[in-house]
Formats: C-alpha cells, sequence, structure tokens
C-alpha cells in the first residue's frame, strides 16, 4: 500500500521538474505549442494525483492519516542522516491540492497572457519549476529538504521577476527580493541549525517527538555573557525571521510589491498560493516547536498584526492595479501570521488556503484588465470597463467580495475565525492585535472597492484608441478566473465545518494553555448560520462602511478624495514614501555598504594594497637600484679606488679591535 502511495507521492513532484527541464533545455525543438502542452498536461496531473490521495485518505480512509516515507539518503555525517522523503498528512495534502491547482490554472492562463512574448518556453520552465520546488517544500518530512525547497523557489522567483530583463526596473526588482529573502534566509538557517543542535537529527518526525521532553527542561542558551535565552524562544525566532523573508512581513516586506515587475501570471504564483505562503506553511508545520515559547508567539503577534493593517493603508494610495492588490496580499499574510502568534494555526492555513483562490483570481482579473487595456496599468486611465468586459467583472467582484470577507464568500468564513481567535487570546499582544485585524477589515473593503470601482464602474477615462478596441479577453483567459471564482465562494463554506472539527488531527500541534481554536469551534454550528450570524458582527459593518465610504469618495463625490488628500497632505506623504522603509534601505543600508566598499577601494586596495604594498616594493626596488647603478659604472679606477678603500676600512676595523 505505501510502495504505491510513494510513487504517487513521486508523480506529483517530478512531473513538473521532468516538463520543466523538457521545455527549458528542449524548448525551440519542440516549440510553444509543445512547451505549453507538456507543462500544461504535467501541473495537471500533479494536481488530479493531489486529489487522488486526498479522496484516498479522507473519503476512501484506505490510507492513513501520517506516512512518513524516505525516499533515499542523500549523504551521511558521522551519525548524521541527510535524507530526502515525504511526509503525508491533512496538512501536506490541503497544500498539495491548493498549489497544484493554482499552478494549473496560472498556466493554462499564462497561453493568453504571454502570447506574444519571445520568451514563452522559458517561461514555462520557469513556473513549472517553481511549482517543483514548492511542492518538495510542502511535502518535506525534514528540515533539509525543506530547505531545499525554500531555497527552490526563492531562485525561481528571482527568475522569474526579472523574467524579462532587459527592463532595468525589473532586474533591479529581483535582485532586491533576491536580496531582502538572504536575510530571512540567514535567519532561518540558523534557526535549522539550532535545531540540528540541539536535537541531533533533522527529520521532523524525531524533533517534534523530543520536543515535549526538551521543553520541559527548559534549556536556555547564553548569546551575551550573563543573558540567557530560551532555547525554544529563540528558536522559534530565528525560525520565523525565516518566514518574514519569505511571507513578506515587516520589515522585510519591500520586495514584494516591486515584485510586479514580473509578468502577472508570477504575480498570481508567487502572491496566491506559492512563496509568500511557503513561511505561514512553515510556521504551522513548526507548531510543535512554537507551541513552548509565548516570546516567540507574542513576536509572531505583533509582526503579523503590525503587517496586516499598516500594508493596507499603503494599498489605498496606491494607483498601478497590481500594485493594489500586491498590499492586499501584504495585509492578507498580517491576518495569517496574527493567527498562527494566537496559535490558531489552523485558522492562518484555512485563510491561506482561502485567500490562494480570491487572491490568484483577482490578480489573474487585473491581468485580463491589463490585456484589454494594452497593458495599461493605472486605475485611474481606466473606468467603465464593466460593460466591455463582463465576465472580467463578475469574476473579481466575487474575489473582492471574498477579499473582504463578506458573509457566504470563503474568506469570510477564514477571516472571521482569525478575528475571533485573536479576540479569545490572553497573549499579552493580543488586546492591541484583536482591534489591529478589525481595523483593518474597513482598510480592506476601502483599497479593494476604491479600485473596482475605478476600473469598472466610473467614467471611462482611457483615451480614444483604446476604448474602440475594448473587449473581454480570450476563453484561455477567462476560464481560469471563472474556474477560480467557484472556490472562491464555495471553499470557505465546505472547509470551515472540518477545520472546526479536527481535519489538521496530528499535523497541528497545539498545547491546552492556547485552546482559541476549541473556543471558537465550539460557536460553529454551521456554515449557514456563521453566515447569517456574520452580518451581525462588527467586521461586516466596518466592511460595509469602507465600501461606502469608497463608493462616495470616488464614484459619487470625487471631489471629496481630492479635499482629503489635501487635508491629509502630511500622512498622503508618507504613505506614498511607504512610511521611508524603501528610502531608509536605499540611502542607509545600500548607500551605507556602497559608501564602505567605496572605502576599502580607496584606502585598502588603492592606498595601501596598489599603492604601499604593489607599487611600493616597485618603487623601493627602483630607488635600491638607482643607488647601486653608480657602483657599477665600468671604469678601473673606481674599482680599483671601491678595493682600496675597502682594504683600509678592513686594516682599521682590525686595529681597533
Amino acid at each position: 500500500m505505501q510502495h504505491h502511495v510513494l510513487t504517487e507521492c513521486l508523480l506529483v513532484v517530478l512531473c513538473p521538474l521532468v516538463a520543466a527541464i523538457i521545455a527549458g533545455l528542449f524548448g525551440r525543438k519542440i516549440g510553444r505549442v509543445g512547451a505549453q502542452t507538456i507543462t500544461i498536461a504535467a501541473v495537471g496531473v500533479s494536481f488530479l494525483v493531489s486529489l487522488l490521495i486526498a479522496k484516498q485518505m479522507f473519503w476512501d480512509k484506505s490510507i492513513p492519516e501520517l506516512l512518513d516515507f524516505t525516499v533515499y539518503t542523500w549523504a551521511n555525517v558521522d551519525a548524521l542522516r541527510l535524507q530526502i522523503g515525504f511526509l503525508l498528512d491533512p496538512l501536506t495534502v490541503l497544500m498539495m491540492v491548493v498549489v497544484s491547482f493554482v499552478s494549473w490554472m496560472v498556466h493554462i492562463y499564462t497561453v493568453g497572457y504571454m502570447h506574444d512574448d519571445p520568451g514563452y518556453q522559458r517561461f514555462f520552465s520557469y513556473i513549472s519549476l517553481f511549482t517543483f520546488g514548492m511542492l518538495m517544500l510542502v511535502m518535506a518530512n525534514n528540515f533539509l529538504q525543506l530547505f531545499f525547497g525554500w531555497e527552490a523557489v526563492g531562485l525561481m522567483s528571482y527568475l522569474l521577476i526579472g523574467f524579462w530583463f532587459k527592463r532595468e526596473s525589473a532586474i533591479f526588482a529581483n535582485l532586491k527580493a533576491f536580496l531582502v529573502n538572504r536575510v530571512g534566509d540567514l535567519g532561518f538557517l540558523l534557526g535549522i541549525a539550532l535545531v540540528l543542535w540541539m536535537f541531533g537529527t533533522l527529520d521532523y518526525a524525531q524533533v517534534f517527538q523530543q520536543a515535549p521532553t526538551l521543553a520541559a527542561t527548559q534549556p536556555s542558551i547564553e548569546i551575551l555573557s550573563d543573558r540567557p535565552w530560551s532555547v525554544f524562544s529563540l528558536m522559534g525566532i530565528l525560525l520565523f525571521i525565516g518566514a518574514m523573508g519569505k511571507s513578506a512581513q515587516i520589515p522585510l516586506h519591500v520586495w514584494l510589491p516591486d515584485s510586479m515587475e514580473g509578468p502577472t501570471p508570477i504575480s498570481a504564483l508567487i502572491h496566491a498560493a506559492t512563496m509568500v505562503t511557503a513561511g505561514v506553511f512553515m510556521v504551522a508545520r513548526m507548531s510543535p516547536l512554537f507551541e513552548y515559547s509565548e516570546t516567540a508567539l507574542n513576536f509572531i503577534l505583533v509582526i503579523g498584526g503590525a503587517t496586516c493593517l499598516f500594508m493596507g493603508i499603503l494599498g489605498i494610495v496606491q494607483n498601478d492595479i497590481k500594485r493594489v492588490i500586491a498590499y492586499s496580499t501584504l495585509s492578507q499574510l498580517g491576518y495569517m501570521v496574527t493567527a498562527l502568534g494566537v496559535s490558531a494555526y489552523a485558522a492562518g492555513i484555512f485563510h491561506l488556503m482561502t485567500h490562494a483562490f480570491f487572491k490568484a483570481l483577482l490578480f489573474l482579473g487585473a491581468g485580463s484588465v491589463i490585456i484589454a487595456m494594452h497593458h495599461e496599468q493605472d486605475i485611474r486611465q481606466m473606468g467603465g470597463l464593466r460593460k466591455y468586459m463582463p465576465i472580467t467583472y463578475i469574476t473579481m467582484l466575487i474575489g473582492s467580495l471574498a477579499l473582504i470577507g463578506f458573509p457566504f464568500f470563503s474568506g469570510f468564513y477564514s477571516k472571521d475565525t482569525i478575528i475571533e481567535a485573536v479576540h479569545l487570546s490572553e497573549l499579552p499582544a493580543a488586546g492591541v492585535a484583536y482591534w489591529v485585524v478589525l481595523g483593518s477589515v474597513f482598510v480592506t473593503a476601502l483599497y479593494s472597492f476604491r479600485m473596482f470601482f475605478l476600473v469598472f464602474h466610473t467614467q471611462p477615462r482611457m483615451d480614444a484608441h483604446t476604448r474602440a478596441h475594448l473587449h473581454e479577453s480570450p476563453w484561455v483567459v477567462w476560464l481560469p478566473l471563472v474556474l477560480l471564482a467557484i472556490p472562491s465562494v464555495l471553499a470557505g463554506a465546505l472547509f470551515a465545518g472540518p477545520v472546526f472539527t479536527g481535519y489538521f488531527g496530528k499535523s497541528i500541534f497545539v498545547l491546552p494553555s492556547h485552546p482559541m481554536m476549541q473556543e471558537v469551534a465550539q460557536e460553529y454550528h454551521g456554515a449557514v448560520q456563521m453566515a447569517l450570524h456574520g452580518f451581525q458582527t462588527p467586521a461586516f459593518w466596518l466592511g460595509i462602511i469602507g465600501m461606502v465610504v469608497a463608493w462616495l469618495w470616488y464614484v459619487q463625490m470625487p471631489q471629496l478624495a481630492v479635499k482629503t488628500k489635501k487635508i491629509l497632505s502630511p500622512l498622503y506623504a508618507v504613505l506614498i514614501r511607504k512610511y521611508g522603509f524603501d528610502d531608509f534601505n536605499q540611502t542607509v543600508i545600500a548607500g551605507g555598504t556602497r559608501g564602505i566598499g567605496w572605502l576599502f577601494w580607496q584606502v585598502g586596495d588603492k592606498a595601501l594594497i596598489d599603492g604601499l604594498i604593489v607599487n611600493g616594493a616597485a618603487r623601493s626596488i627602483g630607488l635600491f637600484s638607482r643607488v647601486l647603478r653608480h657602483l657599477q659604472s665600468g671604469y678601473v679606477y673606481h674599482y680599483a679606488f671601491a678595493m682600496i678603500t675597502g682594504l683600509i676600512a678592513l686594516a682599521l676595523w682590525l686595529m681597533l679591535r
């Protein structure tokens, strides 16, 4: 039985890898149609086999809900065995289905969006390889393989963000993403090293088994003399720093908005179900370690809450349609991380899943608008697209309602669960965090419907040529929108029950002292009742107020938006500069690094090495040679004089002795 499941797991991860290699290395031979066919088919197989595994685990019950495979041993270092393997449990299976489905939709959508791009085969190779890296990450049964997948998606995001490598802005953006993620990955690597040092293994099962025993001893480590740190606190914070990079949490969030320089399908792939959610998945997977440190949980809660509110506010002042959705992603990731901070891991993963569908829908919908607008991305140059693009309009409306958490839409179930879990938490930071996530509902509704109304409902503002050629996107573009709109409506209601009734089982470990999810579950009486109750919650009314404000400010009385901008001009200046994070990074970190480099170049390289050592040695030899040259004149009487002088000096020395 396990043998055939192992074969299925290998199919899930290897199909995208093989397709990526064929499309990448033999793209010219198989052509554009061959590259798109093999990669779409391969990711489709991954999705269908993932569904098959889910069916076997949850419906047929033919395989247990915890399977741990070792495929092969990569290396042995003394007693340490470095292995490649798979861990199948409800958390893994959920991630496999979500990642492969969203990736499949993006692959199909790419056929229409990238149709005229000269790097067509290369693009399909990259996104297929990206899918392989993400699947290896979520299916890993040890920290080594987790880190491999972690770095693989980082590398592929670098290549994809800079896909149009002739653009200066794209090269800047992919380098920025790469460098910021290196900062996070340093913390992640140190966290893994600490795990290895404390547990003597990188295997999940062994680490999680030993964690309660080790936690009972309350181990500490001295980073500075006489300043002991809890090992679990340090481990949790270091691992979470890795998540801050990948999942773009303050202050390591700066790379994500700039990643919009990549093609729109990449925005959907990176920001929906894959790379940015890797950090959220990792923290949930490591719940047996995080649960033993309230310091680490409070740290996560503060970072998540700050990202949720402050990044959402930035979405209000953005005018690029993709950047509005990018800041929305940052804010929604903040929600997920906040849930992790109050030990509501199930709620965080629940929101990860629902967000994957509606955020991919919004990005691909934005791409459909961009195609129709001849690659214009400024929402101030759009308007009135509702009558030209009815399918895109309806699907974008569904995505926006899911995003703001409107009752009966998927985002409602997961977002309300998070808000309630934070409200019930007794952690020191939870009191403020509750008001932050609640206030973020208003902010989300405001920036979402500001974008929606300016694109679809206001007077057309595009030029006459663009307006004359406006029409709905081809079926290969709108079909993925429709297929993503379905789970954007239904996924929350269908999955809410299992989440509250223990779907994750032993995948997620929560101490009895952190019973937030159990308390929320006690109030759950079905998806319909939850949605009906949602109409009475503060979150619903805050969302409605946000929608009304957006309608008044940007549709009915746009002069209000202009006046508000003038009145709040100092605040607007701060927001338009993104709180100064980019300025600080460019001036202090990048500028400081260049300054240190210039100092080493001028003082170290030019003055010391070239000037003193290399050229100095040459000058010294030249000077010495010029002195010695006078002793080799070629005249016999000079040599005779030197010999007589030498003899006299020798005789005097002997006499004096």
